[in-house]
């Protein structure tokens, strides 16, 4: 490094307040050359300091050093220093030439010349605004590229206000030379905006080949997930990398500036549109109320928990199983606000006279009940513990809310309750039908709500986490079926979305959520591994990363996933939100098969627990074995059992044979 760059370097460390003192005594040198060369281009010749011209230097130094200091001159950093700065520098030193003119030049001062009004502010601009990009330039040119040589060309897509804002914001970055603009505006294409030139994105292959492009910055906040898509899909096409800045809404609500440049994520290539949630519809069943939330700290429970927050409820009762993930959400929340009353539970839904106590205790407005076991190869080997907790638990809290007169009770159901082929969506279709039953015998004073929708990015349940841990050990990647899809949305939208669905009950409706198209994993796959700057191993590519593997459907598990049981939904007033017309069961003729169900389970009969759900719902299609792991301890032992008695009969056999 150069004597120059190391001294550039020491500056920079320097702290604030010496950098400031700096620039001020730069200033002042700058008041004492430029009145000094006024008076030699005034007279044509160079003269001594001598009294004359002291005192236009003081009445300079006077003037000067406070409008600067008021103008944030000595707030700037220099090495940032451009347009913005010269029009600073240029209203300040207009201000400066007012009032220094006036006193040279209007009222006069004995022995100065009155044009030394004119000429040394002019002198003194040149000069403020030639030292500032000086420096700039020295940090620029010299220091900071000078340490980077391997600097990134960028191309940034979208020639907007934040196109130009992140263009500026990048003039400084060491890492990033951006080579110009692409825009689908043709009017703009082959012009130039701050120098840059704009570029056609159909030539956008050309481009990155022939420029050696190795980063597309998004600089789209405003376009639609459609076309965003489709820029993005074409992009990855090519070995380059793609990031985006944050959504428009980030950035006009001020969590996010634009220049924050972010990598992309799963979520951007599969979030659908999202509406602004309905303010009126969140804070009615919440706002100076008392909530309750089982499961607070699944995934969902616990973002329905932070969404509830915001709505200043008057009390929120968090009811968790597990002891660390109710301490981890308690604590979060305590942590976010200091007003409210934050109330951890330790219970289990399935403990009947613990949920009495809370329900007598708490004067409860509203129950999120998503406390469910919705992991489906779990549940489907622990078939007797999952159908108790996902039917009985429902049961039992739904039961509760109605004893003690409750308003307002939401369900967080599932897709896979519809036409259920695994225990777990049988065990939620059953939970739903429960609500709906107990909701018919009841004086009508709870109103129910029952939410379905599909996956959750980044949920505890959600294929995506699985996902990217095989991504990251370099696979292989395990994939089911190459022809199996699956509805996703973002937790935080889900979350609010259930909240809206039951605000809106008036009885006991099913609400399906506007999950947008189904996304194929194997495509989803595919775009995770170039998301990781990796690619695909196969036939086309030996040379590849991350191999995918087929391993076969497993049991219970379904090709696509369904929202509906019937084919008529009506459409509420809420865009996303859709009301399903699914038939009820009296509560009379379901009590006599959950008593059945409920004994089978105590005495662990899975497969009559699998017969009676059959029974129940017409719609469960189980076209799988049993998998259940006591279940299947317990017919090796039968079987034992029976080989040793038969082993033991053909040699009382042989025995009295030879007897004879």
């Amino acid at each position: 490094m150069s004597n120059l760059a190391k001294a550039l370097q020491n500056l920079i460390i320097l702290p604030r307040y010496a950098k400031r003192i700096i620039a001020v005594i730069i200033d002042l040198g700058l008041c004492i050359l430029c009145t000094w060369l006024a008076f030699y281009l005034r007279l044509e010749q160079f003269i001594k300091i001598n009294d004359i011209t002291i005192v236009a230097i003081i009445i300079s130094i006077v003037l000067a050093i406070p409008i600067f200091w008021l103008a944030g001159f000595y707030k700037t950093i220099f090495r940032f220093a451009g347009p913005s700065t010269v029009l600073t520098v240029s209203i300040a030193t207009l201000a400066y030439s007012l009032i220094y003119f006036a006193i040279i030049g209007i009222y006069g001062i004995s022995g100065i010349p009155r044009s030394i009004g004119l000429i040394q502010p002019l002198l003194l601009f040149f000069g403020i605004s030639g030292s500032r990009l000086i420096i700039r330039y020295l940090f620029i040119n010299i220091f900071t590229f000078k340490n980077f040589k391997n600097k990134k060309n960028v191309l940034i897509y979208g020639a907007g206000s934040a196109g130009r804002q992140l263009l500026l914001s990048l003039e400084n970055n060491p890492k990033m030379k951006v080579i110009g603009f692409l825009d689908d505006n043709q009017q703009f294409h082959n012009q130039k905006i701050l120098g840059q030139t704009i570029y056609d994105p159909l030539k956008v292959d050309k481009l990155i080949n022939l420029k050696n492009i190795d980063l597309v910055l998004l600089a789209l906040p405003s376009i639609n997930r459609l076309k965003r898509n489709q820029i993005i899909d074409h992009l990855n096409k090519h070995k380059i990398t793609v990031k985006t800045l944050p959504s428009i809404q980030d950035i006009v609500d001020g969590k996010v500036s634009v220049s924050d440049i972010k990598d992309l994520t799963i979520e951007d290539l599969l979030s659908r549109e999202q509406v602004q949630p309905n303010l009126e519809l969140l804070s009615k069943n919440i706002n100076s109320k008392v909530i309750l939330v089982t499961g607070a700290g699944g995934s969902i429970g616990s973002e329905l928990c932070r969404q509830i927050l915001k709505l200043k409820p008057k009390k929120l009762i968090l009811l968790e199983l597990n002891e660390f993930a109710l301490y981890k959400i308690s604590e979060e929340l305590k942590n976010i606000t200091k007003n409210l009353k934050i109330v951890p539970l330790l219970i289990n839904v399935q403990n009947s006279s613990r949920l009495n106590t809370v329900f007598k205790t708490f004067k409860i407005d509203t129950v999120y009940h998503a406390a469910a076991y919705k992991h489906v190869n779990l549940v489907e080997e622990n078939i007797c513990e999952s159908v108790k907790n996902n039917v009985f638990g429902t049961f039992l809290v739904a039961q509760n809310a109605i004893k003690y007169n409750v308003p307002n009770f939401v369900l967080i159901s599932s897709d896979k309750a519809v036409r259920p082929t695994n225990i777990m969506g049988a065990s939620k279709r059953l939970a739903e039908i429960c609500v709906q039953a107990l909701y018919n015998d009841q004086e009508k004073i709870t109103k129910f709500a029952i939410v379905r929708f599909g996956n959750v990015l980044e949920s505890s349940g959600s294929v995506i986490p699985k996902l990217k841990k095989q991504i990251k050990e370099g696979g292989p990647v395990t994939l089911t079926h190459p022809e199996v899809t699956r509805y996703f949305m973002t937790i935080t939208e889900a979350s609010q979305l259930v909240i809206q669905s039951g605000a809106m009950s008036e009885g006991c409706e099913v609400f399906i959520l506007d999950m947008g198209k189904s996304v194929k994993i194997k495509d989803l796959i595919y775009k995770m591994i170039k998301l990781s700057g990796l690619t695909v191993k196969d036939a086309n590519n030996l040379e590849g990363d991350v191999e995918v593997k087929i391993t076969g459907l497993r049991p219970g598990e379904k090709l696509y996933e369904e929202l509906l049981l019937g084919d008529d939904p009506k459409k509420t007033y809420h865009k996303k939100i859709k009301k399903a017309q699914d038939p009820f069961i009296s509560f009379d003729k379901l009590k006599i098969d959950l008593d059945n169900l409920s004994n089978s389970i105590e005495d662990n009969k899975v497969s009559d627990v699998k017969d009676i759900l059959e029974r129940i719902l017409p719609s469960y299609q189980s076209n799988s074995k049993i998998v259940d792991h006591i279940y299947e301890e317990q017919l090796n032992f039968i079987n034992d059992v029976k080989l040793v008695s038969k082993v033991n009969n053909q040699e009382n056999k042989i025995v009295k044979i030879k007897t004879k």
